[in-house]
């Protein structure tokens, strides 16, 4: 690719812009052009080219190459607004931010700082993440702040944390991939949700690489699988202990990897002795010979490596079904070196740094613990603050809903997030988001979050917004955007700190760029698992991406390969956990006989607040849908395309069905991307994990038929 002189092209009339694509977690390098329309059609046209960088090694999926269209959208909220008799209307930013500010104020006076709560998201930058948390404690002093990251990563973070005793989404590099021999894809949709990196897999099956898919439903994914193991929803953990008891069987164990460098395998191997393939068999829905298949893939393989996504860590088991898979890593010593580990695939673009540094509810930043004495005076040392003054944890994002709707929390900030779509329950929700005294949403689109917010501030996009992101495989990036706000929006961050200054805290938020809060969060994580000490913008900019753990600007980190000779837990040693097999927390019966699972498509992201104001996108999937079995659809008087009403214990939505052969008979799957009557979590189970607080999005209990067999009864009964 030949570099564009810039002088030159601001002279013609061009406009060349750097950035990296908003959406998911490779974050891909790209650069848009932006030039007048010569034909009259439009104003300006714009070109986008993928630009060479480690993860998606220059090319981009679809998403990427329409990203600015959102970006660029007359949709986009340009002035702040407020609610009056019932209606958005527009104000100024100063009437605004005091009737926040007053609100807040008497809101804290009456019920105290904790009825006031803060809903992050996943796809905020470090920075915005880092003052989100540092904003919650300092100047509104709750403890209730969370983020939608809840819904993606928690359950493998978790697991990570617990048996390595640190969480970062990749143990291994991504150029590692084509080094492995056997690669287990459990519960992610690579080819729709991360397509950019498919040819690291293609690779690796040129290199003779045997692919493992367990999923539910034959995807784009699974297509390129040398075994597919079409798994019952809800059942991971059982399947991974089969997996296991083959191991064990075979002995395909690294019995010297163990005794050094683990603890708990005693209880492990006890474990073992009690689970029978025959009845893993039955509880999956698979053949007993097609587990022995794969397990004897992945344990003869000299190099393999795990991922795991949301299709597993969505459950009500989540946290401990990744531990199984982790248990199948330590039990081989498939990871630390060349071509083996662990990974959690992250779902949204920050995913990963999103989590670390306090925008979760229990978190300080450098993934400290915020009940931890020794972790709170260092960060009241940064902020300036005393220990005392820091909250206490709070809870997760659905059980945050659950506070608003019993009024215990009066008041909610929603920055980077669309709550009312995505949290399982949706209907609770909604009916609790109704209920505050305050809702304040920043946002670029009118959500439909937004839509019932009381004021709405607007907020630059990616374009206009410089700032760090981490993908999924633990590098830093910097993402420096120099496109003009539009209207009167404002960045994300620098809201926080008006907001903070109208509260009196302007003392502990003085920054005049993301980089000089960015410096403040190296120091801050500064000693922590999640150290970007040494990271800096300069060093971003010169290498364009350092991994971490990275503690010293003289240092080049780990160079991304984790745990090569320790793990992070005090003793350096990983752990092992034995995990019972059990069936989901909801099992079909007569009233609801359908399992159903929801995911993403390949043009949509999240709630579909940013792709669905694009058109080449919007146009790819205009609507939602409910896939299905044609056996399925025979049992239940379907035809492809017609409107069915879907019914579970909490609520009900209406889609068009999708008829195939390329899922299970006992299985649907609904798209995430949607809201109103076709929003799929109106359905969803609220039950969380009790490790990580994931709710059980993958395995609700369904009833399904066409919405004119409905109209007839009404007619009938009319």
């Amino acid at each position: 690719m030949q570099p564009i002189n810039k002088s030159s092209a601001v002279k013609d009339s061009l406009v060349v812009l750097d950035t990296q694509c908003p959406f998911c977690s490779v974050q891909c390098k790209m650069r848009v052009v932006k030039e007048p329309d010569t034909t009259g059609a439009r104003r300006f046209t714009y070109s986008i080219e993928g630009l060479p960088n480690a993860a998606s090694e220059g090319r981009l999926c679809v998403k990427g190459r329409n990203a600015h269209q959102h970006a660029t959208s007359r949709d986009r909220i340009l002035q702040p607004l407020m609610k009056k008799n019932d209606q958005h209307v527009p104000v100024t930013w100063e009437e605004a931010l005091d009737a926040i500010e007053s609100k807040f104020q008497t809101i804290t006076h009456k019920h105290g700082a904790d009825a006031l709560g803060v809903y992050g998201g996943g796809s905020l930058t470090n920075e915005t993440a880092y003052l989100l948390g540092k904003f919650s404690r300092v100047a509104l002093g709750t403890r209730y702040v969370d983020y939608n990251g809840r819904f993606c990563m928690s359950a493998a973070a978790s697991a990570g944390n617990k048996t390595f005793g640190v969480d970062r989404g990749l143990t291994c590099r991504l150029s590692d991939i084509p080094l492995a021999r056997c690669i287990v894809l459990a519960g992610t949709n690579i080819a729709e949700c991360q397509p950019t990196l498919m040819p690291y897999f293609t690779k690796a099956k040129e290199n003779g690489a045997i692919i493992i898919v367990i999923d539910p439903r034959i995807t784009a994914t699974a297509d390129m699988a040398d075994i597919h193991l079409q798994v019952k929803p809800g059942t991971d953990a059982a399947l991974a202990n089969g997996l296991l008891k083959v191991l064990f069987e075979e002995n395909l164990l690294d019995h010297s990897f163990i005794a050094n460098r683990t603890s708990g395998y005693e209880q492990l191997k006890s474990h073992m002795d009690s689970v029978l393939l025959e009845e893993v068999a039955e509880l999956t829905g698979l053949k007993e010979a097609v587990i022995r298949k794969a397990a004897l893939a992945y344990g003869l393989a000299e190099t393999s490596i795990i991922f795991t996504a949301r299709g597993v860590e969505q459950q009500t088991d989540g946290h401990v079904a990744v531990r199984n898979f982790l248990n199948m890593v330590l039990a081989t010593g498939k990871i630390g070196k060349p071509g083996c580990g662990y990974g959690a695939i992250t779902g949204q673009g920050n995913g990963q740094g999103g989590r670390e540094h306090g925008q979760k509810s229990d978190q300080l930043p450098g993934y400290r613990s915020i009940e931890n004495e020794e972790d709170r005076r260092y960060v009241a040392g940064v902020w300036g603050i005393e220990p005392a003054e820091l909250p206490r944890k709070g809870v997760s994002a659905y059980e945050m809903m659950e506070l608003v709707h019993q009024q215990e929390i009066r008041s909610l900030f929603v920055m980077g997030s669309n709550p009312v779509v995505s949290n399982p329950n949706a209907n609770l929700v909604e009916e609790a988001l109704e209920s505050l005294e305050l809702l304040v949403v920043a946002d670029m689109f009118m959500s439909e979050t937004a839509r019932m917010a009381d004021i709405i501030l607007p907020i630059t996009a990616y374009l206009e917004n410089t700032g760090t992101l981490t993908n999924l495989e633990g590098r830093v990036l910097l993402r420096e955007s120099t496109a003009a706000a539009p209207g009167e929006s404002r960045h994300d961050w620098s809201i926080l700190c008006q907001l903070a200054e109208k509260l009196g805290k302007q003392c502990y938020f003085k920054y005049d760029s993301a980089q000089d809060i960015f410096d403040e969060l190296r120091l801050a994580s500064r000693g922590g698992l999640a150290d970007y000490y040494g990271i800096t913008y300069e060093r971003l900019r010169r290498e364009g991406g350092v991994y971490w753990p990275c503690p010293s600007t003289d240092e080049n980190g780990n160079q991304g390969m984790m745990f090569e000779h320790e793990f992070a837990h005090p003793d350096g040693k990983a752990k092992f956990f034995p995990v019972n097999s059990k069936l989901p927390q909801e099992i079909p019966n007569e009233q609801y006989p359908l399992i159903m699972t929801n995911g993403r498509v390949l043009a949509h992201y999240l709630t579909g607040v940013q792709t669905h104001k694009s058109p080449s996108l919007a146009a790819r999937n205009i609507e939602n849908y409910v896939e299905m079995h044609s056996a399925t659809a025979r049992k239940h008087r379907i035809e492809d395309g017609e409107w069915v009403e879907v019914t579970s214990r909490r609520g009900s939505f209406s889609v068009r069905s999708r008829i195939t052969d390329k899922i299970r008979e006992d299985t649907v799957f609904v798209p995430m991307h949607w809201g109103g009557l076709q929003n799929v979590n109106k359905a969803t189970s609220p039950e969380l994990d009790p490790d990580c607080k994931m709710p059980g999005f993958k395995t609700s209990t369904v009833h399904i038929a066409p919405l004119r067999l409905k109209s007839l009864k009404l007619e009938q009964l009319l």
